[in-house]
């Protein structure tokens, strides 16, 4: 039974850095509160600038930012879709909504990320069986570790088959010195609340295409033409961010870099905390690899820990008030998606199995991750 006289610890908690609270005052001084107005612009134009990228459209999700995406690719009913098995259904969902196929491409073992050797296998195979090429890839840098990107883009190319990048859990990521969200034909970012910054709700897509960003804002504000009345010659959506929700973006991009610093040394603290212990162990950072480490992940081998579990982990802390979770439960095994094509591996059903994500705030009080450690320290018999 949980013990509800302890404050929660959440997973994951917005974290606001102070001048949120400026910018949207300035948008309720001067009846900015529409979902148009300058701080959308701005924000548009600071996370362009941050992420390397020449054009930005702010949106009300990452999920919306994915569709869209999809609809500037061409994505339509029939299509096959490729996508990392080994995310949220938010990557994938999109493609459903589409009428098109999602075709699932299991992870690696060194980032967990999309495999590229599997890709293009997976590739070549489509290509056979239905005498087209899929009309996308999406990939993700899970937790905020890069994948291998030039690896997979290097397969993108050499089908000529446009990479979305999702980077909902990375901003702040770098791969060789470059910040991810810049390296897709489009790339999305998310800043639902309990990202590494949050606009309440949100998301974003990037690209180097100011035509099709261009579009992207056109439909995502329900499409509506350039008319005096309300005309409309496509089918649009109510996608955009509104401007207070911008504000608030503005001011958690301002502390974005220190967050990723305090993430980090969430991290770091675990593996200090719990370094010997037999059959933990935590994602490496390859070089040249900067995660943001927006969730701290471990995995808890059974077979080396006296058969402590990351069951018995998460519900030893769940007892004490404490929120952790298991690591995505890949998309192949998804009852919504049986029967979609898989190429896989085994690497994310074994990384799910054993697999958890502890609680990873950048507000986590040396009290909280006292209180946390005392239970990962009892469970594993390190008192």
């Amino acid at each position: 039974m949980t013990n509800m006289t302890k404050p929660k610890i959440w997973l994951s908690s917005p974290h606001m850095g102070g001048d949120e609270i400026k910018y949207v005052q300035e948008a309720f001084d001067t009846n900015w509160v529409a979902p148009v107005g300058p701080h959308i612009t701005a924000f548009e134009n600071e996370l362009a600038a941050y992420t390397g990228m020449k054009y930005c459209a702010a949106l009300s999700s990452g999920t919306a930012a994915i569709h869209l995406a999809l609809m500037l690719l061409g994505v339509e009913r029939g299509d096959e879709v490729l996508c990392s098995t080994f995310t949220f259904s938010g990557t994938c969902n999109p493609i459903v909504y589409l009428g098109a196929t999602p075709v699932f491409v299991d992870s690696e073992s060194l980032t967990w990320n999309m495999d590229p050797v599997l890709l293009d296998e997976a590739i070549g195979e489509r290509i056979r069986k239905t005498g087209k090429k899929p009309k996308a890839i999406i990939t993700v840098h899970l937790y905020g570790m890069p994948a291998q990107i030039d690896k997979i883009l290097e397969v993108s190319r050499k089908y000529e088959i446009p990479l979305v990048e999702d980077a909902a859990e990375a901003l702040g990521s770098e791969w060789q010195g470059r910040k991810l969200g810049s390296f897709g034909d489009l790339s999305i970012l998310s800043f639902n609340g309990n990202k590494i910054i949050t606009t309440s709700g949100g998301g974003a897509l990037l690209s180097n295409n100011e035509a099709g960003i261009a579009k992207a804002r056109f439909l995502a504000t329900q499409a509506r033409d350039p008319a005096p009345h309300y005309e409309h010659t496509h089918i649009g959506y109510n996608y955009r961010l509104s401007n207070v929700c911008a504000g608030i973006g503005r001011g958690q991009l301002q502390v974005l870099d220190q967050r990723v610093q305090q993430r980090r040394a969430v991290f770091d603290e675990y593996v200090h905390q719990l370094a010997k212990v037999p059959g933990v162990s935590f994602p490496a950072e390859p070089a040249g690899f900067f995660s943001n480490r927006w969730l701290t992940t471990v995995l808890v081998d059974p077979e080396k820990t006296d058969r402590i579990t990351r069951e018995s982990i998460r519900i030893a802390l769940e007892q004490e008030n404490i929120e952790s979770r298991p690591l995505w439960k890949p998309m192949h095994l998804q009852p919504v998606f049986k029967g979609c094509p898989a190429y896989v591996n085994g690497v994310s059903e074994d990384l799910f199995n054993i697999g958890l994500c502890l609680p990873s705030g950048s507000n986590l009080s040396p009290m909280d991750m006292q209180r946390i450690v005392e239970v990962l320290h009892r469970v594993c018999g390190q008192n």
